[in-house]
């Protein structure tokens, strides 16, 4: 799978939204109940939805971040010769966690970097790198 990143804004339309969440220096990711891997926050744009309000909502589901700074930093497409997935990616600076709201993630954690067990390994450490210069 190959990951690729653009300037913000340079997508016509967008399907999905990232979330680079930091929470005191350190990376925040989610685990999903059905995997043994960790993910960023992100998802589906719902019909009708900004990105910046599928960002928002996201956040919130996948995290229980209530208390954060969060602005869009660029465009990205990942997939190979026959499909992709495009979206916006979000840096969210998070001040405050509450509890985790029922959803498909099963908890949170925080890593000084990325660890190896990632559930997008291909999209990850790409959109990581582009957004900090290392991982």
């Amino acid at each position: 799978m190959e990951c690729r990143v653009f300037p913000l804004n340079t997508l016509e339309h967008y399907r999905y939204v990232v979330i680079l969440s930091i929470y005191k220096e350190k990376i925040m990711l989610s685990r999903h109940k059905q995997r043994t891997t960790w993910e960023t926050q992100g998802g589906h744009i719902e019909m009708g939805e900004t990105p910046e309000k599928a960002a928002e909502r996201e956040l919130f589901e996948e995290s229980g971040a209530v208390k954060y700074r969060i602005e869009p930093i660029f465009d990205y497409w990942a997939g190979d010769e026959g499909s992709g997935a495009n979206g916006m990616v979000f840096l969210a600076r998070i001040d405050e966690v509450g509890s985790l709201p029922e959803s498909e993630m099963k908890e949170i954690s925080f890593f000084q970097s990325l660890p190896e067990n990632l559930t997008y390994p291909d999209i990850t450490p790409v959109l990581f790198q582009n957004a900090f210069g290392s991982v």
